[in-house]
């Protein structure tokens, strides 16, 4: 018999994360507490079997005016393929999703994108979410080669760039642990925005990132500097056996100077320094999508190697007829914003 019981021991949670094949930071007690400092409501839930703790699910509620809904980033954390599992996960997020007056619950677990697996959710009840939910498609760089190694994996012209930005005197990374440095990946992801068109986030989001992760060392923000000017800057979260490029931003001027490349090299040492086994660059777009709003971002993280990897796409479970309109109205967005 399966019990889920709510866990509030932040060692026993992170214990079973850490531990997990795949674990995410998304699913990691840091990311509920960020979430909780942010305003929203938490629940993080244990799966016990004869009091052995056996899975585990962050469940994030959002409030939202087309509808409130729970969300499940990286996860659950729990064996796919033992439906006496699958059950008690499925009336455990209806019984929340009721109890918190929610029209559905959306998910982006950590299962690969395969026809098995979406059939897997479909008899669950799961229907293809009409917008996406953090990073699906991911690129993997192994770290386990030598930095010459990593080198000459690169694409021929990302390695000269990295080559030549070793060689500028004046360009350097600095590694920061000063939330006042948020300041600057929020000016510079607007700048960002401006060529890339995409919806930015808060300073505040950034800042609560940052303060969750930071006091567990699992986070960084990266300054490549030349000088004294922030040319990039990027956050990077270290957590599991991944270094995880989250977010960054970039300025407009001095465009010839290769600081980002300069950034994800420094950022990658660190990785290794680390004894990392990945370093995540996160999201991508498709390579088949070249007018995807990523497709020139992507085409940099492509430059530096890896593997891609894509988990299985946002999924919903509807739990009032209301959803069908914002499945609607979702799907009406993601198309006008070309997502």
């Amino acid at each position: 018999m399966i019990k889920t019981l709510l866990i509030e021991d932040k060692d026993i949670w992170e214990k079973f994360v850490l531990a997990y094949p795949q674990p995410s930071f998304l699913q990691s007690w840091n990311w509920g507490q960020m979430q909780e400092n942010l305003g929203k409501k938490i629940f993080r839930f244990g799966f016990f079997q004869a009091r052995k703790l056996e899975g585990a699910c962050l469940l994030i509620k959002q409030e939202a005016k087309r509808g409130n809904y729970l969300e499940i980033p990286g996860g659950p954390l729990l064996d796919w393929t033992k439906p006496v599992y699958l059950d008690s996960f499925v009336n455990l997020i209806k019984q929340i999703g009721f109890a918190q007056h929610c029209v559905f619950v959306r998910l982006r677990s950590q299962l690969r994108e395969t026809l098995a697996n979406r059939l897997l959710l479909k008899n669950l009840g799961f229907v293809a979410a009409p917008m996406h939910l953090h990073a699906e498609d991911t690129l993997l760089l192994d770290l386990a080669k030598t930095e010459e190694g990593l080198l000459r994996q690169m694409r021929k012209n990302t390695r000269y760039l990295v080559k030549k930005a070793l060689k500028i005197k004046d360009l350097k990374v600095v590694q920061s642990s000063n939330a006042k440095d948020i300041d600057s990946l929020y000016q510079l992801q607007l700048e960002t925005v401006q060529r890339s068109h995409f919806t930015p986030f808060s300073k505040n989001y950034f800042l609560q990132e940052f303060k969750a992760f930071l006091k567990d060392d699992q986070i960084r923000l990266f300054k490549a500097v030349y000088q004294k000017q922030i040319l990039a800057i990027a956050l990077i979260v270290f957590y599991g056996s991944q270094a995880i490029y989250h977010y960054s931003g970039s300025s407009t001027g001095l465009r010839k100077i290769p600081a980002s490349y300069l950034l994800q090299w420094e950022a990658i040492r660190e990785a290794k320094k680390r004894k990392l086994k990945f370093y995540n660059f996160w999201g991508i777009a498709p390579s088949n999508q070249s007018k995807h709003r990523f497709a020139g971002v992507s085409l940099f993280k492509r430059g530096f190697g890896g593997e891609e990897f894509s988990y299985l796409h946002a999924h919903d479970l509807p739990l009032k007829s209301k959803y069908w309109l914002i499945y609607l109205f979702e799907t009406l967005r993601r198309v006008k914003r070309g997502l």
